[in-house]
This record gives C-alpha cells, sequence and structure tokens, in this order.
C-alpha cells in the first residue's frame, strides 16, 4: 500500500499570475522555478519509491528535477493533468475578471464549469480515482505526484470533506508539498502548501 504521497505543485514560470495556462502548450519553469523545485527535495521523505508526473511541460521539468535527486525515472499520468479551462486557456487576468462566467465558476466551482472546459467536479472525480489506485498498490510505499493548484486543491477538499465551492480556503504555492498519509481507513491530510524557504 502507498503509505505516503507527496503532492508537489510546479514551480514558477514567468505566466504565474498573469495568464490562465491550463493546458497551453510551451509553458516552461524560468530560473526560479528551477531553484525552488531543487529546494523541495528538503520536504520529500521518505526516498520516494515513484515519481509521477502531469503531462505539462512545467510539471516533467519539475519532476526531472526531483527525478535527478533520488535517481528514479518519471512516468507520465494523465490523470494528474491540469484542469481543462476550454475557452479560457490562454488569457489573461485581467481579461477573465471583465468575463460574468469567471466570476460565477469562482463562487460555485461545485456546480458551474469554464465554457467548453472541464468541471471541477471531473476534475476531483479523475485525481481521487488516481489518488486511491495509488494507495493499493502494494509495490509502491512512497509517491512523489507533481501536478498544479487546481487538482490538489481538488485533492486536498475531497479528503477534507470540504466542499468545492470552498476552494479559496486552501492554498497551493508553485513548489509547495502537501502530503497523504494512508492507513486501513483511507488517505488523510498530514501537510498543506509545505514550502522550503529561499
Amino acid at each position: 500500500m502507498a503509505r505516503i504521497i507527496h503532492l508537489v505543485r510546479h514551480g514558477h514560470h514567468a505566466l504565474l499570475g498573469r495568464t490562465l495556462c491550463g493546458r497551453m502548450c510551451g509553458v516552461t519553469l524560468d530560473d526560479i522555478g528551477c531553484e525552488e523545485i531543487a529546494r523541495c527535495a528538503a520536504n520529500l521523505a521518505p526516498r520516494p519509491s515513484l515519481i509521477q508526473s502531469s503531462p505539462q511541460r512545467r510539471c516533467m521539468q519539475s519532476a526531472s528535477i526531483l527525478a535527478a535527486r533520488f535517481g528514479l525515472p518519471v512516468e507520465i499520468v494523465p490523470a494528474l493533468d491540469e484542469l481543462d479551462y476550454g475557452e479560457w486557456t490562454g488569457r489573461s487576468f485581467m481579461q477573465l475578471s471583465e468575463d460574468p462566467q469567471w466570476s460565477r465558476w469562482n463562487s460555485r466551482r461545485g456546480s458551474t464549469r469554464p465554457p467548453g472546459g472541464e468541471s471541477m467536479r471531473s476534475l476531483q472525480t479523475r485525481i481521487v480515482r488516481h489518488l486511491e489506485q495509488l494507495r493499493s498498490d502494494s509495490l509502491v510505499d512512497s509517491v512523489i505526484a507533481i501536478s498544479h493548484a487546481e487538482p490538489i486543491r481538488a485533492a486536498l477538499l475531497h479528503y477534507a470533506r470540504m466542499r468545492l465551492d470552498d476552494f479559496l480556503s486552501i492554498t497551493v504555492d508553485p513548489a509547495s508539498v502537501s502530503t497523504l498519509t494512508a492507513d486501513r481507513r483511507g488517505f488523510r491530510i498530514t501537510g498543506i502548501n509545505q514550502r522550503v524557504p529561499a
């Protein structure tokens, strides 16, 4: 049984906080992000037996930095992918702030979805299903799963038994580590948004 799963958000990139990147191609870590992820390894004990990554390039770069540190390969896992933001992908947050659908979605995450995109409920279902499969895997003990703010937040809301509409109550910073620890009853949250200071 996978006893510990570290959910790691990818490191900083140049569009962070300005553009809703989602599944945009070509979004890569900058120097700050690479340094953040290298420091992040200090929060990842015990030594992992498996490293998994979202298919997005910024996550794969983050995973590669950690994989080099621990001497492990990286497994690409679609279940860890970013939320599909549909028509909002690539738009600036300034543009989105003028869209009433954006405001509605951010107040009712549990019952709305981005236009042409994926609902938060669907995202939560896929990430939790994957984590539960990991928990039942007898071949792994400790896992690092590199993903994005929304999938990590959706998982934490599920295991905290909180509503999706409460998404803003959980912060998931770049290069942060949130930890799930398993026992016979399931996962419990043993760390949220932990970071190693510069």
